[in-house]
This record gives structure tokens, sequence and C-alpha cells, in this order.
């Protein structure tokens, strides 16, 4: 072992207190927000007010959240402090299976969500006019299909992870601080590549195009309410442009997030020596749309808890 990699590693364990209180912050924050917004859902739908399909999708989006949060945040936060083996094998397999699975359908909502207002916005005249109530019916059983989806893709996970008590002597493995993860090469390794990232892509492109045909309705809106201007004709008020414009933002801060996940995600895998700072920083931004996100429907929501989305 080099001396470079060892005064890292000392480095790393003399800033291992900050590090774990900065995921005790981030864990307890994000979960407070996430609960406080499925709170008012919740709410919403024990005082017997219609449910609009927006705020299903939302209910299920701070779900995941929660989950991504919560699966790896309080795990993280013990190991960065110090606490090593306090997990079991079932414990990591569990622990690792649940972060995929609300990673997954955390994607797979906010694509639902932005696809379902970009129909929702969408002219009468348009093609996508005859799919607006079905959406709207539908909406539960395109989430039941997101949950089955991801339930069942990840649990090749489950094969691949182990404490790092039953890791010790392993050679091909990633050691995560608490948990282990085996490698597999050749066309099991193909495998179990495009089994996580078709299913990430397609969402991933879906959502592109949801939010490129929300903003190019967005500018020919902005357009006719200008000639209205010019013709002192008073514009009416569009609470789906606001909707719309505070989906763009999650949409936008889902992207950012995922593209600097990803890239951290695949610097881990071909990394040798596994970097502590990397696998922390990793940590730290596997958790970041799931805690800001909540906050982000909030804020822009002025007068109310939730993000007054039409539909």
């Amino acid at each position: 072992m080099s001396q470079a990699f060892l005064t890292g590693r000392q480095t790393a364990v003399s800033r291992k207190p900050a590090l774990g209180l900065l995921f005790a912050l981030q864990t307890s924050v994000g979960t407070l927000g996430n609960y406080f917004l499925l709170f008012h859902y919740v709410s919403l739908s024990l005082a017997g007010d219609r449910m609009r399909p927006t705020d299903v999708i939302l209910r299920h989006l701070t779900i995941a959240n929660s989950t991504v949060i919560l699966s790896r945040g309080v795990t993280q936060t013990m190991a960065t402090l110090g606490v090593r083996d306090f997990l079991s094998d079932l414990g990591c397999k569990l622990v690792f299976y649940l972060h995929r699975v609300g990673r997954g359908i955390s994607m797979g909502t906010t694509c639902l969500l932005s696809v379902c207002q970009m129909i929702t916005i969408s002219p009468w005249t348009s093609r996508w006019a005859q799919h607006k109530d079905r959406a709207a019916r539908n909406i539960e059983r395109y989430i039941v299909l997101i949950w089955t989806l991801h339930l069942s893709v990840n649990y090749v996970i489950l094969a691949s992870m182990t404490s790092t008590l039953r890791s010790k002597n392993m050679t091909q493995k990633q050691d995560f601080g608490y948990c282990s993860a085996t490698f597999k090469g050749g066309i099991v390794a193909s495998l179990y590549s495009a089994l996580f990232s078709v299913p990430d892509a397609l969402t991933l492109g879906l959502m592109l195009w949801a939010s490129g045909s929300m903003v190019s309705m967005l500018h020919r809106q902005k357009q006719q309410v200008q000639h209205l201007h010019r013709a002192r004709v008073t514009p009416r008020a569009a609470p789906e442009t606001r909707a719309t414009q505070r989906i763009l933002v999650l949409v936008s801060t889902f992207v950012t997030y995922y593209v600097l996940s990803s890239a951290c995600h695949l610097c881990i895998a071909l990394s040798k020596n596994l970097s502590w700072w990397m696998l922390n920083f990793s940590a730290l931004l596997a958790a970041y749309f799931p805690t800001v996100s909540p906050f982000l429907l909030m804020s822009r929501a002025p007068g109310c808890v939730g993000p007054a989305v039409s539909a």
C-alpha cells in the first residue's frame, strides 16, 4: 500500500466526525421534508378531497425519496463515524436493495409526473387531447407498474451484496465501509449492466422529451400572452403554467443529479483502489435529489404546502 494512500486515509479519518454530522444533517432534513409533504397529501386524502393525478404521483415520489434517504443515510452516517461491521449479510442486502428500488421509483415517478403534466397542458386541439382523461384514470396503474418493475429488476442486488464480516477473504470486491459488493465478469456483468442501464436510459429519455415539449408549449403560451398585452387584453392567470414551471425545475434538478451520480458510480466501478473521498461524495450525491425535491416543491408554491399542480 502506497504512502500517499496511507496519508489520504489518515486525513480522511481526521475528518470523519464532520462528514458524519453532514450525513446526519442531510438524512434528518431530507426525511423531515419528505414526511411533511407526504403528510400533506395523506391529509388531503383522509379529508375526502379529490386527489389529482399529480398529487398521487407526488405522494409516491415522497415515499421513494424517503426510502433512498433512510436506506443509505443512517448506515453511511454510522460508517463515517467509525462504526464497523454493524450490518449482517441480510442487512447489507436489504439496505442496498431498498436504495436501488427507491432510486428507480423516484426516477420513474418523476418521469411520470413530467409526462402527465405535458399531457395536461397540451392544447385540446392537439393529438394528446384524447389521452388526458385516460391518463388521469390509469395513473395508479402506471405507478403500480413502476413499483413492480423496480422491485423485480433490482432483485439481483441481493446476490452481489455481503457484509464486511463475510467478505474479508474475497479478492474481487468493493468495500463500502459497512458492506461489500462482489464483482462478476464476462457475460454476466454485461447482462447486469444492461438490466440496470436500459430502463434508466429509456426513462431519462422520456423525461427529457416531455420536458422539452413543455418548454415548447410554454414558449408558445408566452408569445400568446405578449400578443394579448399588445392588444390591451388582460390575460387570465394560468395555474398550469406555474405548475409546469415547478415540474421543470424538479426535472432539471433530477437530471443534474442523475448525470453527476452516474459519473461517480462509473468512477467507482472502474477504480481498482476505491477512493474514500469519492465513495462518500457519491453517497452524499445519491441523497441530493431526494433531500431537496420536497423543498423545491414547497418553496415554489407560495400560499400552500404542496404544489398546486393542475390535472
